[in-house]
């Protein structure tokens, strides 16, 4: 039976981030246009926790009882360990994407758009549909466009659209950027497990795309959110503040270059991830003062 850290280590805390950092973003961009509520920046982000727990359960119920987990290089999963039963997983993943639910029928019904529901109903099924089901999309190398979709595009502008009723310019930016560097963090992920995903049949991208084509992926992807903050800083110039998270991509940049493999990878999960959070943090701020 699996312990209590076991289960947090399940629902792989690395990867918060990609849920907290489009919200920042989102609250920033929000507060820029004069309409921020706290509270329902507050509920946002606990829709986008609740998905990306989820996410996390539902992958390794999916990926276990596939068999896709049962040699890893990074951390163990509980269902490919046998840590955990595959019913008590999926358990844990259905209760998280019913929160998910909850907290976003809230969200909708304060803000009075409810064509949302049918845009939160489709995230639910994403976040399952990305390992699990006879044709999972994460199988066919579409992890990462879904990554930038959903915790880039929709997340971003989800937020602001809660608040304000509207976008702009400044907030699809943000939405650019941070979706660029969560898909870094699921290319660096997959980078790490090319040849685990090969045996296996798990034709992500980065299976596709091999090794080198892998890595020239990751730097371009994060390049992006700099190209955004020097767009971003011609209108409000507070917005270059976010050029410092340039040091925090440094060692995982280095890696990447580097050539490493394997679990010497996977620091750069965490550290292109709090760099993303670092960015989300620094923009939004930035916006908000403005």
């Amino acid at each position: 039976m699996a312990t209590v850290a076991q289960w947090i280590e399940g629902a792989r805390p690395r990867t918060l981030p990609n849920a907290v950092a489009p919200v920042l973003a989102g609250a920033g961009a929000a507060a820029e246009l004069g309409a921020l509520s706290w509270w329902r920046s507050g509920f946002a982000l606990l829709v986008a926790l609740s998905l990306i727990v989820g996410v996390n359960f539902a992958n390794d119920y999916s990926d276990g009882v596939r068999g896709t987990d049962s040699d890893r290089v990074g951390p163990a999963r509980l269902v490919g360990s046998g840590e955990a039963a595959p019913g008590r997983v999926l358990s844990a993943a259905l209760t998280c994407f019913a929160l998910a639910a909850v907290f976003g029928l809230a969200l909708v019904a304060s803000s009075g758009h409810w064509w949302m529901l049918a845009a939160g109903a489709v995230c639910i099924a994403a976040a399952w549909f990305y390992t699990g089901g006879r044709r999972p999309y994460g199988y066919a190398g579409l992890g990462e466009v879904a990554v930038f979709v959903f915790f880039g595009l929709v997340a971003v502008l989800g937020t602001v659209y809660v608040q304000t009723g509207a976008v702009s310019w400044e907030a699809l930016g943000c939405a650019v950027a941070v979706g660029s560097l969560s898909c870094a963090v699921l290319v660096a992920n997959n980078l790490r497990d090319i040849p685990t995903d090969r045996e296996t049949g798990k034709h992500t991208l980065a299976v596709r795309l091999g090794d080198a084509g892998t890595r020239r992926l990751y730097l371009g992807l994060v390049t992006v959110p700099f190209a955004v903050t020097v767009l971003l800083g011609l209108g409000h110039p507070l917005a270059l503040v976010g050029v410092v998270t340039l040091v925090l991509l440094g060692a995982p940049v280095r890696a990447v270059v580097g050539g490493r493999t394997g679990a010497e990878l996977i620091p750069v999960l965490r550290d292109t991830g709090m760099a993303m959070l670092a960015w989300a943090a620094l923009t939004g701020a930035a916006l908000g003062l403005s």
